[in-house]
């Protein structure tokens, strides 16, 4: 008799990947309202048990090479394999100041991995026939999240060319990739109500790619910034509409789709606050940061229950 465990599935690492998002928020409040640092730290060190410990989980429960390409080649869960080296990379790139003989490889090392994944993904896109049926928000994660995070990250340790031409390859992948995804949500089928929330996934290129554009340009404010404000504006004013509709759904870890792009905005909102004068920029710079905390800590709160490990494992016969 063996205890049989099921694994996590890949959208588990979304959980390490919106705690990086919020650290990075808190971490650019301590910049432009002089919050505590300390509660950046804390989130960061949050992120980075959260991922070791689904990491562990994960590959533990692995019951051989044919669960891993399983996953690899599963139209839906498939591309929240990105998730998995993007929080470290984010990771690296706040340690670069700090710890750059840390921080420095380890971007390089998972800069390298979301390169070789999100190319092996495209090669599967263009020659698997899948259909729409199966493609989401999610297909951002590989290509377009990849490449704006992979930009944002190469130049803060000090990398301006190669981080352009991954901005390049993020907003290419947004236009292609956000184009199917437009189309597959138009012409049906109806989206699995568990998939709802990647619908956060697909409002998150503007402010990502901001946020990249904003360590490039070296926080310098001007019209590309002002493009990419509207633009986050125009994706995540329809979530408005769609509150009633989230709310109706039921609890899952897959809500933390929705929290990485609430993180993003955030950080990006404080930076472009931080252009303007006045008080009212600094009360909306922080109604902003704790309405995103409240949003994803209430996630986390929700999801203690179904990451409890439960009772009364069940047992399978090893027995031929």
């Amino acid at each position: 008799m063996r205890t049989l465990r099921p694994r996590p599935p890949l959208n588990t690492f979304g959980i390490a990947f919106g705690l990086t998002g919020l650290a990075g928020a808190w971490t650019e409040a301590a910049r432009s309202l002089a919050s505590p640092p300390a509660i950046g730290e804390a989130l960061w060190v949050l992120a980075l048990l959260v991922w070791l410990v689904t990491a562990a989980l994960f590959i533990s429960r692995l019951h051989g090479w044919k669960d891993l390409t399983g996953d690899l080649k599963n139209p839906v869960l498939a591309p929240f394999a990105a998730l998995i080296p993007i929080p470290p990379m984010l990771l690296g790139a706040h340690l670069q100041p700090t710890l750059p003989a840390v921080g420095v490889p380890l971007v390089w090392v998972c800069v390298v991995v979301s390169a070789v994944f999100g190319s092996w993904f495209i090669s599967q896109l263009l020659t698997v026939s899948r259909g729409f049926g199966p493609v989401h928000s999610g297909y951002f994660l590989p290509t377009v999240a990849a490449g704006l995070l992979t930009a944002q990250s190469l130049a803060v340790i000090g990398q301006p060319k190669l981080a352009v031409g991954a901005l390049g390859i993020g907003m290419l992948f947004w236009l292609l990739i956000g184009g199917a995804v437009i189309a597959r949500l138009i012409a049906g089928p109806d989206s699995l109500a568990a998939l709802m929330p990647t619908l956060g996934i697909f409002s998150a290129p503007p402010a990502v790619a901001g946020n990249a554009w904003w360590i490039i340009s070296g926080g310098q404010g001007g019209m590309i910034i002002d493009l990419l404000a509207g633009a986050m504006a125009a994706v995540i004013a329809p979530h408005l509409f769609l509150i009633g509709r989230y709310a109706k759904l039921p609890f899952a870890l897959g809500f933390w789709a929705l929290t990485f792009t609430a993180a993003a905005s955030a950080t990006f909102t404080l930076r472009l606050l931080s252009l303007e004068s006045g008080t009212w920029a600094t009360v909306a710079a922080w109604f902003v940061l704790v309405a995103a905390t409240v949003f994803i800590g209430a996630i986390g709160v929700r999801s203690v229950p179904l990451l409890a490990p439960r009772r009364g494992p069940r047992l399978v016969s090893t027995a031929p």
